[in-house]
C-alpha cells in the first residue's frame, strides 16, 4: 500500500510541474527565468529541510543502536551531486519553462516524456547494448509519433516549443541516467539543486529588460519546486525501490495522459486528432520497447 500511495503521488507530482508551469506563463503571471529561478531555489529549501529530518531520525536510530555510525556519517553528507547533473538539472528546468510559454500542458508533457524515454533507449544504444527487433521497431513507432505531432498544419505546436520541450526530454534522460547508481540520492539530488542556483542567477540576469513577477506567479513556482520537484523526486525515488525497473517506466507513460486530462478538465485546454494519434504511436512505442526489453 505504502509503494502504491508513494507512485501516485510522484506521478500526479510529475503531472502538477506542467499544470503549475502552464498556468504560470500562460496567464503571464511570471516570465520564464523568474519561474525557473524560484522553481529551482524552492527545490533546494524543500530537499535540504526533507534531509534534516531524515537525517535527524537517522541519527536518532543510531543512539538507539538501530543503525551504525557508518550510516550516521553516510546520512550526514549534504549536498553532494556533481556539476555536470546540475547542468543537465539546469538545462532541463529553462528549456521546461521557455516551452510552456507557447504549448499545452497535455502536448508539452507528453513531448517531454517521450523525449526522456527515447534519450535513455538512444543512450543504452550507444554504450553497446543493441536492441532486439521489438525494441528497435517501438523507437521507430515514437520518433514517427513525434514527428507526427510536430509536424507543419493547422493544429501543430510550435516547432521552436516543441524542439524545446524536446531538448528538456532529453536533459532529464541524462540527468536521470547519470542518477541511476546514486548510493545517496536525496543527498545528490540536494547537492545538483544546489548547484543549479548559479547558472539560474545568470538566467535571470540575461532576461532583465523581461522580467516580471507577482504573487500568483510566485505561488506558482514555489509549489512546483518545493512540492512537484523537491518532495515528488524524493517520494518517486522512495517508490522506485518497490518498483521494477519495466514497471517504473511504464507508470511514467500514464504522466502525459494525467496531465492532457487535467489541462482539458481546468485549463480549458482542447484536445485534438493530432494529439491523441500522436500520442497512441509514442507512448505505444514507448511501451513496445519496454516490454521488448523485458522479454529479452
Amino acid at each position: 500500500m505504502k509503494a502504491f500511495v508513494y507512485t501516485i503521488f510522484a506521478l500526479v507530482a510529475f503531472s502538477f510541474n506542467s499544470i503549475l508551469c502552464r498556468l504560470a506563463l500562460r496567464a503571464d503571471t511570471i516570465d520564464a527565468a523568474s519561474f525557473t529561478g524560484v522553481r529551482l531555489a524552492s527545490g533546494v529549501v524543500a530537499l535540504i529541510l526533507i534531509g534534516v529530518v531524515v537525517n535527524s531520525r537517522l541519527i536518532g536510530r543510531v543512539e538507539s543502536g538501530g543503525e551504525s555510525s557508518e550510516t550516521r556519517s553516510k546520512a550526514g553528507i549534504l549536498g553532494r551531486g556533481s556539476c555536470l547533473s546540475a547542468v543537465y538539472l539546469f538545462a532541463y528546468a529553462i528549456c521546461f519553462s521557455l516551452a510552456y510559454i507557447n504549448l499545452t500542458a497535455g502536448t508539452g508533457a507528453l513531448i517531454l516524456f517521450g523525449s526522456v524515454q527515447m534519450t535513455m533507449m538512444i543512450v543504452t544504444v550507444a554504450r553497446g547494448e543493441w536492441p532486439r527487433l521489438l525494441e528497435l521497431l517501438g523507437l521507430v513507432v515514437a520518433i514517427a509519433g513525434f514527428v507526427y505531432l510536430v509536424l507543419p498544419g493547422v493544429t501543430s505546436p510550435p516547432i521552436s516549443s516543441s524542439l524545446l520541450m524536446a531538448a528538456a526530454g532529453a536533459s532529464w534522460g541524462m540527468y536521470t541516467l547519470r542518477g541511476r547508481g546514486s548510493s545517496d540520492p536525496l543527498a545528490d539530488t540536494t547537492g545538483n539543486f544546489i548547484r543549479t542556483i548559479p547558472f539560474a542567477a545568470v538566467a535571470v540576469l540575461l532576461f532583465v529588460p523581461n522580467l516580471h513577477l507577482s504573487n500568483r506567479g510566485m505561488l506558482f513556482a514555489i509549489l512546483s519546486g518545493a512540492i512537484a520537484s523537491g518532495i515528488g523526486y524524493t517520494v518517486w525515488y522512495a517508490a522506485l525501490k518497490h518498483l521494477t525497473s519495466t514497471r517504473a517506466a511504464v507508470l511514467q507513460l500514464a504522466v502525459p495522459i494525467i496531465t492532457a486530462a487535467v489541462g482539458i478538465l481546468f485549463l480549458a485546454e482542447g484536445m485534438t486528432y493530432r494529439f491523441l494519434i500522436a500520442a497512441g504511436l509514442i507512448l505505444g512505442g514507448i511501451a513496445i520497447t519496454i516490454f521488448g526489453r523485458k522479454r529479452n
